[in-house]
């Protein structure tokens, strides 16, 4: 299939740009990029699924399944978060079983629940970033 030189090039711009975000980030930012793409994530599936596609809302929910498990859960330490990690962890958990019976079920409504429970963390987590520092790297 031929692709526009075009298209090409605002791809690979996409590309470079995500790419580009992630080496640059600090760690607080990649977890906030973890989120970003956890929002896409179930926003896509959303919409596969009002379309109808179900192939692209699987692949959608097992992508956020995937920023759930291996990056904002897999980064969680219980022994520095204590209490706070835990109750994340139980979060995430929770999300991750309802973005199965969402991908089992077709039903758009835990899609939907799954975008309320993650999006005030996300917003606190992002909140938190914007805080000034002081010289030990802490918020100030």
């Amino acid at each position: 299939m031929y692709t526009p030189p075009s298209l090409r090039a605002a791809n690979a711009y996409k590309s470079v740009g995500v790419q580009s975000s992630v080496d640059g980030a600090d760690p607080h930012q990649l977890v906030a990029l973890l989120f970003d793409g956890l929002q896409q994530a179930v926003q896509a599936a959303r919409g596969a699924l009002q379309r109808g596609d179900v192939a692209a809302k699987g692949a959608q929910i097992m992508r956020a399944v995937r920023f759930l498990e291996e990056g904002l859960k897999g980064g969680l330490d219980a022994e520095r978060g204590g209490e706070l990690a835990e109750r994340l962890r139980s979060l995430y958990d929770y999300c991750i079983e309802r973005l199965t019976l969402a991908n089992l079920r077709n039903d758009g409504e835990l899609l939907v629940e799954v975008a309320a429970l993650i999006a005030p963390v996300a917003q606190g987590w992002k909140e938190i970033g914007r805080q000034p520092r002081s010289a030990a790297g802490q918020p100030a």
